[in-house]
């Protein structure tokens, strides 16, 4: 292997109360791959931000061909040749592949008047096309390509800037198997023209298939490297967990009832080809792990009619309803407690008792107009019963705390008697006080026969609150564990798509 281009020695970040990065050391050699991984909050993407520019790190050193510094600037990075490909794809639709490619750097002509040189821009474009072997010309409209098409349009803009490292984050979270297949091929041509990769991922099997060696986080720290010959998912798997769950799991006052909600091979649009199938009894919390792109919020999304149900039925107390929008959803009592909370689950700039009348609006009117008297009794009740830190429920919802924002999403469903409640990711973003009440919450919506469904990426919670465990693995469900099989390992084994051994819930 040749001599490393760049070097993380010792990389420390701290926020306040938390440690990101502790004594974190990375070395890149030309046309190396190295896979990234660890569970969800072990610190890949803060390192990769530090590494990026982005970030600057508390302590530690970034060496880059043999010069030491503190930190790099992005433009520092750039220079470095250090390029990213995000998971959330930064290229605009108005513009061309070779306009998105070479944005802010396109060729110009007519003196003063810099005019584009569409002629000139489009000729830098081809050979990058052909590199990654495209089947799309320079001029073709971004909004017009796939989304693997637009990966290797932001691929192309890496190599662009002469990019010698880079680094792709969960790069197929979002795509089929024949696009994953099709990146493996660019990453191996990559490899072979000396460009060095880091691959951030959750899904083990495309570490086994591209990767030189795999790096893994746990709570900030590495905690370990596997060469090409020692990969295994069961050695990945066991570097990843490493750690004592305590224990949060607090048993159902009674044995949960009959099935509330039935998924019958539900068809989504991210996963045509893998129904969905799963029962959410009365009284129960059913944790829906996997790891991340595994399907968890697109199937959320359609049950609650977000997104149309592409085939299958869904069936609410035996009786098939039919989910065409949020209003329907909402209209049988299915609630969804979104997991981007601030951007679909409240409006930041209007009151608590605004926030919590408003899926329910009707009910709060006289002559058309709302009885604001009503409204606030009604948010005042939810806010005592929540434990809702505010001075009053005039409040805006943008001012409180995450933990509190999460408890007014909770409380506008709570005022109108559900049946099903869908939480996505319940507690990201919430402090442990807050969490330790939201899990005492789910506990006793269920022990009043509301049927729980608790999308999770925090393996402690799944493990610790949830009844039942469904795991799903690229858009279908490859397996359910009752609390006698509950193990990180069980679940880890699941989200990759390994079988564990099990008995029929």
């Amino acid at each position: 292997m040749p001599e490393p281009f760049l070097e993380l020695v010792d990389i420390s970040k701290s926020y306040p109360g938390v440690v990101a990065l502790d004594h974190v050391g990375l070395a890149v050699s030309p046309g190396e791959v190295i896979a990234l991984i660890g569970e969800n909050g072990a610190g890949k993407s803060t390192l990769m931000r530090v590494l990026g520019g982005v970030v600057e790190p508390s302590g530690g050193t970034i060496r880059v061909d043999g010069a030491e510094r503190s930190a790099l600037t992005v433009a520092e990075a750039i220079a470095a040749g250090i390029a990213f490909v995000h998971q959330e794809l930064n290229l605009f639709d108005n513009l061309d592949v070779a306009g998105n490619v070479f944005i802010g750097r396109e060729p110009v002509h007519g003196g003063p008047l810099r005019l584009i040189d569409r002629k000139a821009l489009y000729a830098r474009t081809q050979p990058l096309l052909d590199r990654l072997g495209t089947d799309f010309a320079p001029d073709a409209l971004l909004a017009d390509l796939s989304l693997a098409q637009r990966q290797l349009v932001e691929i192309m803009k890496a190599l662009s800037l002469e990019a010698r490292l880079v680094i792709m984050d969960e790069p197929t979270s979002s795509l089929t198997l024949s696009e994953t297949d099709r990146l493996m091929r660019v990453i191996a041509g990559l490899k072979a023209d000396g460009v060095s990769i880091i691959f951030i991922t959750h899904r083990l099997n495309e570490v086994m298939q591209c990767a030189d060696r795999a790096v893994v986080l746990r709570d900030g720290r590495m905690v370990g490297a596997l060469t090409r010959a020692e990969l295994s998912p069961a050695a990945m798997i066991r570097l990843m967990i490493g750690r004592d769950l305590k224990s949060l799991y607090v048993p159902p006052a009674a044995p949960p009832g009959e099935a509330v909600l039935d998924i019958v091979e539900a068809v989504t649009d991210t996963y045509p080809e893998r129904p969905v199938s799963l029962s959410l009894r009365r009284g129960e919390i059913l944790g829906l792990a996997g790891l991340v792109g595994s399907g968890r919020t697109e199937l959320a999304r359609v049950i609650f009619g977000v997104d149309p149900l592409r085939g299958g039925v869904i069936r609410l107390e035996g009786d098939p309803i039919r989910v065409a929008s949020p209003r329907a959803a909402i209209d049988h009592g299915i609630y969804l407690i979104p997991e981007d909370r601030k951007g679909c689950g409240l409006l930041l700039d209007v009151s608590i008792a605004e926030n919590i009348s408003l899926p329910d609006l009707s009910s709060y009117l006289r002559f058309f107009l709302v009885n604001t008297a009503q409204e606030t009794e009604n948010a005042r009740t939810q806010r005592e019963r929540l434990n809702i830190r505010a001075p009053d429920v005039g409040t805006t919802v943008g001012s409180l705390s995450g933990g509190n924002q999460q408890k007014v999403v909770l409380a506008k469903w709570l005022s109108m008697r559900p049946k099903v409640l869908i939480f996505d990711e319940p507690t990201r973003g919430v402090d442990v006080g807050a969490k330790q009440e939201i899990y005492e919450m789910l506990r006793r919506l269920a022990d009043a026969g509301v049927a729980i469904l608790m999308i999770s990426s925090d393996m402690e919670e799944v493990i610790g609150v949830s009844d039942r465990i469904a795991v799903m693995h690229e858009g279908a469900i490859s397996g359910f564990l009752d609390r006698s099989q509950f193990s990180e390992h069980n679940v880890l084994q699941l989200a990759v798509g390994h079988a564990v051994e099990m008995r029929v819930p």
